[in-house]
């Protein structure tokens, strides 16, 4: 029937990768994450894995370049200024279209910036922080328990698609603790792998991973496969929440843990007698489209929330498309929106629309 355990959010991650079958981790520790790496660190060796504490990062991804090319299931995990320095080797793994998962634990910024929970890497993971026109898919938990679910779902992601697959969850996930309910046997997809160096006893040609493809009109067309396999996951695997959106007068737009304060703020919004509901993207990239479609035509105004200067916000105008005003209201450097923070901007909101 499965297992209930109370766990820290980063060490969540780390059994759920166990469980989908991951058995390479690569990593450099880097605080709010490094819990991740301490698990992989005593978990690994019980079941037949390997963990590496890489010299640093850039050794770290490059590792994850490797044993992606064998078809293996592997995983690295950071935090901001950790990830920065992953840049090139996600842009190349990205362009030889390997399947890997990477775990960002955001921390505020820019530089070193500190410890404390941010949301202001969200154009580095979904308008593709290294060079090219690459895609990462973008998986936004908001739970512990969505940890657990969202990371077993990355690798099954990375190898439907053959693409990166990122959990971008902050400090305030991947401290926390909650109780989380396992399953006792997880369903892990298999696909062709034949694409592998995985040895091929001169039965077939070598198989070669690589990024580089020095004839621009090769390039253009391997470019032009990229993208078409990114419309195709943009049509499949938009994942979203709508909550209380019914009769909303404003709609607030948040992910991760800042849209759990969001349904406080509807709770609280709703003793004032006040419309208040939620959308809240799982998927970052492919970003949700498809869920304010569903509900474009229900409130007066949109209001997005993050911890950042205002990121998610520029794809919520682009999607909303000027159908309906678009506000923000965030908090920066490891700050956190509190919940009068967001019903002092309601307020303004519903003084300036007269609603």
């Amino acid at each position: 029937m499965g297992q209930k355990l109370l766990m820290k959010g980063n060490e969540v991650i780390a059994e759920a990768a166990i469980r989908a079958g991951c058995r390479h981790y690569f990593g450099y520790p880097i605080t709010p994450q490094t819990e991740i790496a301490h698990y992989m660190a005593k978990a690994m060796p019980k079941v037949g894995g390997v963990f590496l504490q890489a010299e640093s990062e850039v050794s770290a991804i490059n590792m994850v370049y490797g044993a992606a090319s064998t078809g293996k299931r592997v995983m690295t995990s950071s935090s901001s200024p950790g990830i920065s320095l992953k840049m090139e080797g996600i842009s190349y793994a990205a362009g030889a279209q390997l399947p890997a998962v990477i775990v960002n634990i955001m921390r505020g910024g820019p530089g070193l910036g500190g410890i404390q929970p941010s949301q202001s890497d969200y154009f580095q993971a979904t308008k593709g922080g290294g060079h090219g026109d690459y895609h990462m898919v973008v998986l936004a938990p908001s739970s512990v328990q969505e940890l657990y679910e969202l990371t077993v779902e990355a690798f099954n992601i990375a190898d439907r698609y053959r693409i990166l697959t990122m959990i971008l969850g902050d400090g305030v996930l991947g401290q926390m603790m909650e109780v989380v309910n396992f399953r006792d046997e997880e369903k892990i997809e298999t696909y062709d792998k034949s694409w592998a160096t995985c040895g091929h006893n001169n039965e077939r040609e070598h198989n070669i991973i690589t990024s580089i493809h020095i004839d621009p009109v090769i390039l253009e067309q391997w470019n032009n496969d990229l993208q078409k396999k990114y419309r195709l996951i943009y049509e499949k695997e938009q994942r979203y929440e709508l909550y209380n959106c019914e009769n909303a007068d404003i709609i607030l737009v948040a992910y991760g843990s800042v849209a759990r304060i969001c349904k406080g703020v509807i709770k609280e919004a709703k003793e004032q007698g006040i419309n208040i509901g939620l959308v809240r993207p799982i998927t970052l990239w492919p970003f949700p489209v498809d869920a304010f479609e569903k509900v474009i035509d229900i409130p007066s105004a949109f209001l997005t929330v993050e911890m950042s200067a205002g990121q998610m916000v520029e794809d919520v105008r682009l999607t909303v498309n000027g159908k309906k005003p678009v506000y923000f209201t965030g908090r920066m450097g490891g700050m956190i929106p509190t919940v009068n923070d967001i019903m002092s901007k309601i307020y303004e909101i519903k003084n300036e629309l007269k609603i």
